[in-house]
């Protein structure tokens, strides 16, 4: 009988991964992470894989999908994509938050080996298509009248800010902050 709570568990080993990346995290670091033993940890998850990977599912399905929900509604309201980067903007200002010092989960493990596993890989991959969806939908209520291919490029721009400033914030906050800051910029224009 498992006498914790997964979702506890998979958030404490996400913040591992994050903040340190897959290789680099340990099974001991995962274990004080999760307050779990090493058998309780393969036997709910398989092996430290299985609990990346369901730490992955909780990023996307807690982090990433709330941010881009107000994007992927029925009716899109015309200042959702520049809530949208407000509030990026706003994660990375926060010191203390793992966004501003470890960027993002997915996009940190697009550098490192595990990117080679084909989940990982589509899984990254899935990521950056539903932002630029999202982002494209947003550019599209924001500027209604802009044709299909002119908001393709837009939001092929602006996914490709998000992925520069998220990357950035693990080395360069300021300029992580200025990044954001150009695609708010392009959006007013």
């Amino acid at each position: 009988m498992q006498t914790f709570d997964t979702d506890d568990a998979v958030r404490a080993a996400r913040a591992v991964f994050w903040e340190r990346g897959y290789e680099e995290a340990s099974l001991p670091e995962l274990e004080r992470a999760t307050g779990l033993s090493r058998s309780s940890i393969y036997h709910a998850f398989g092996n430290k894989r299985g609990l990346f990977d369901a730490a992955v599912a909780s990023y996307l399905r807690e982090i990433i999908r709330p941010r881009l929900q107000p994007l992927d509604s029925p009716n899109v309201a015309p200042d959702a994509i520049i809530n949208y980067f407000t509030g990026l903007r706003e994660a990375l200002s926060q010191a203390d938050s793992l966004q501003s010092h470890s960027g993002c989960l997915l996009l940190n493990a697009a550098g490192a080996p595990i990117s080679n596993e084909t989940a990982v890989s589509q899984a990254i991959a899935g990521y950056r298509l539903e932002l630029q969806s999202a982002l494209s939908r947003g550019a599209a209520a924001l500027h209604p009248d802009m044709n299909a291919g002119a908001r393709l490029q837009l939001a092929t721009v602006l996914s490709s800010l998000v992925i520069a400033a998220m990357t950035l914030s693990r080395i360069d906050n300021a300029q992580a902050l200025a990044t954001v800051d150009t695609a708010l910029t392009l959006l007013q224009d």
